[in-house]
């Protein structure tokens, strides 16, 4: 990647919006003052955008700071330096002075509701929840939680980075004393949750059996293959959902919703030892009972909660954050189930409700007392359900997804709840996934059946609407009104019709600019921005991405085979006929690939009379596959042993697309 930046680099500005208990506009423009934005100025903040903010400056208590006293309770300690480097002496996180965020008033183009959630999830160092029960927070974006048991130490979730893991648990070992981790605990399957497994433990000792790593039903499967099969469209996507390619500073990220950024360091992954499919299960792990709820399908494919009865805590995983979580991800996954979701939550109250007096989490700040904890579950059940219900209502009386999705609103009683608001995710989209998620990207009117692609349709947008001048001319009109969800679609099709027009670029850069500034999502402003830089600057050249080889000696061949169909080229393939074995050793057995008709088919078990027989391991048909060493230099290192017609398996090797995560999607 060109250039990686963690997305907590923040820089403070001078503020117009002050966060008091009455918050005012320090610097109010006048009325009669110019919407017109100047000549290229990220700084520049429409009056429209000051609009949104003071409105959301007047619908909400500011005077409550009862979040602010949870996130700080129990601070033991802050890690000792202001930076986390890496061993190239790469920066991996940079903490911020919290405290000094805390008394900032949000920069002028940040929105307050955002800006307020960042002072919170800015604060980091070492936690003490309860008795025996710790949390590293703020080293990254989820929480590592650490449970003294009578031995050693039960971590869940060790974070994104090697480098992080192990600073969060240096600080600890500092403060508590060194005992041996005895077991890992990955929450659920998304990386974020284990990928600093090797900063805590190492596979040697979960080998010979000194530490357990314990995870959710399917979490091997899921873990490995969630970004295999559309790994590189998704890896696009994130680039534009983290913000990972904007410049830090005021006008840039704005943390991330679920926590203040995301770690730049080493990933890593060890399989888990024990799976937990059961619904409800109970395990004590050295002396230490916890029971396992299942919740696959809410916010993760792979997932449970945890109750600790002797410590009388829940721990939600990331079911029920301080903030509405994706149903549908913007970076791309599959939609997720509100149903589903909702009820799970209702479950954790009805199964240990009575029995929590704390309740936390993998993202965010603790809640205590009994109370306090049952009506945080209750809020977030309630924001689920709203978000199934009420689109499914939408759509029964004949609203189509995107109606949908402008018609969403917080029931009464959720309005004005912290705890809710789309900090992360959005209830708009919320909505519109789950018509996805029952009736498919089709709204049932015939002219949207077959619609003509953006390339295709943009020329004949802009010859019907007058061509560019004219268009441009209005644009500017509605942008100085502050119309810019509309702006922003006229100049899509313009900009699409005429990629080289760059007035019309420029135009659109700062429509989106502004449409990134009013966001309450951390991720939907990193989307905005993102894209006003490459209108700008185009697309940052990226290579294509390399599998970790944790996670490849974890893969099956089946995943790697299905992996191949995706990849084959249909331009390639087309004429292609060949019929190999691949022997991939003890481990993976021999499968036998056929590619004819421009198709790839596999199934195990050898072919009889095949043009070739290659063998190879994972990593070397990982490598080939992705064009990241040719056959040739791959038999020369006896990375590869072929037997029969090795020009067939060359032309096997040579029918795969190579995809790099750096393809166009602000411009045709």
């Amino acid at each position: 990647m060109a250039r990686k930046t963690s997305l907590l680099a923040l820089t403070a500005v001078s503020p117009i919006l002050c966060l008091s208990a009455s918050p005012i506009l320090a610097n109010e423009q006048d009325a009669s003052s110019t919407n017109a934005a100047p000549e290229h100025s990220p700084a520049w903040v429409s009056p429209s955008t000051t609009a949104v903010f003071e409105e959301a400056l007047a619908d909400f208590d500011w005077s409550d700071r009862s979040d602010f006293e949870a996130a700080l309770r129990g601070l033991v300690a802050r890690y000792p330096d202001p930076v986390i480097y890496g061993e190239a002496g790469n920066v991996v996180w940079t903490f911020r002075d919290d405290e000094a965020i805390r008394n900032q008033p949000a920069p002028p183009n940040v929105h307050p509701l955002l800006w307020r959630q960042q002072q919170l999830n800015a604060i980091h160092g070492l936690f003490r929840v309860t008795d025996r029960v710790y949390q590293i927070r703020g080293f990254d974006l989820a929480n590592m939680t650490i449970i003294e048991g009578e031995t050693g130490l039960v971590i869940i979730d060790p974070l994104t980075t090697i480098e992080v893991s192990r600073a969060g648990l240096d600080l600890y070992y500092s403060h508590r004393g060194h005992k041996p981790v005895v077991a890992v605990i990955y929450t659920h399957s998304h990386m974020d949750h284990f990928g600093g497994v090797r900063g805590v433990i190492s596979p040697e000792d979960v080998a010979s059996g000194k530490v357990q790593v314990i995870a959710p039903g399917d979490f091997l499967e899921e873990a490995v293959s969630e970004n295999v099969s559309a790994g590189n469209a998704m890896l696009r996507r994130t680039i534009y959902y983290s913000g990972i390619m904007v410049p830090p500073g005021p006008e840039g990220p704005t943390g991330a919703g679920l926590g203040p950024g995301v770690s730049n360091g080493q990933q890593s992954f060890i399989a888990p030892t024990e799976e937990i499919g059961e619904d409800l299960a109970s395990r004590t792990i050295d002396g230490v009972e916890i029971v396992f709820m299942g919740a696959n399908g809410t916010e993760a494919p792979s997932e449970f909660a945890m109750y600790l009865p002797q410590f009388r805590l829940l721990n939600v995983s990331e079911v029920a954050v301080r903030t509405l979580h994706n149903v549908l991800t913007p970076r791309g996954a599959k939609a997720r189930d509100a149903a589903l979701w909702w009820q799970a939550i209702d479950r954790m109250i009805t199964e240990f409700g009575e029995g929590t007096d704390v309740l936390v989490g993998q993202h965010h700040w603790p809640t205590w007392g009994n109370a306090a904890a049952i009506t945080h579950l209750e809020n977030q059940r309630d924001l689920y359900k709203a978000v199934h219900d009420r689109s499914l209502n939408l759509a029964n009386r004949g609203f189509t997804m995107h109606e949908i999705g402008e018609r969403m609103e917080l029931p009464p009683g959720l309005e004005d709840v912290w705890s809710v608001q789309d900090f992360y995710g959005t209830f708009g989209s919320g909505g519109k996934a789950t018509y996805q998620f029952y009736l498919g990207w089709y709204d049932g009117n015939p002219a949207n059946l077959d619609q003509l692609p953006a390339d295709q349709s943009a020329a004949h947008y802009a010859e019907y609407m007058g061509g560019a001048d004219a268009i441009l001319a209005r644009a500017q009109a509605d942008f100085d009104a502050g119309r810019f969800r509309w702006v922003a679609e006229v100049l899509n099709r313009l900009v699409f019709a005429e990629p080289e027009n760059m007035a019309a670029r420029e135009l659109q850069a700062r429509t989106l600019e502004q449409l990134g500034y009013q966001q309450v999502s951390a991720t939907w402003r990193n989307v905005y921005l993102t894209a006003a830089r490459e209108l700008r600057e185009g697309v940052v050249p990226i290579p294509p991405g390399a599998r970790l080889d944790d996670f490849l000696v974890n893969m099956s061949p089946e995943m790697l085979l299905d992996y191949a169909g995706i990849a084959l080229s249909p331009a390639k393939a087309g004429s292609a006929s060949i019929l190999l074995n691949l022997d991939f050793g003890s481990g993976g057995g021999i499968y036998q690939v056929a590619v004819r008709g421009g198709l790839l088919n596999y199934r195990a078990g050898a072919a009889q009379d095949p043009d070739a027989i290659v063998r190879l391991d994972k990593r070397a048909f990982d490598q080939l596959l992705n064009g990241r060493i040719a056959l040739a230099d791959a038999a020369a290192q006896d990375m590869v042993a072929i037997s029969g017609n090795a020009a067939k398996a060359g032309e096997f090797f040579g029918l795969f697309d190579t995809f790099a995560p750096d393809f166009n999607i602000v411009t045709p």
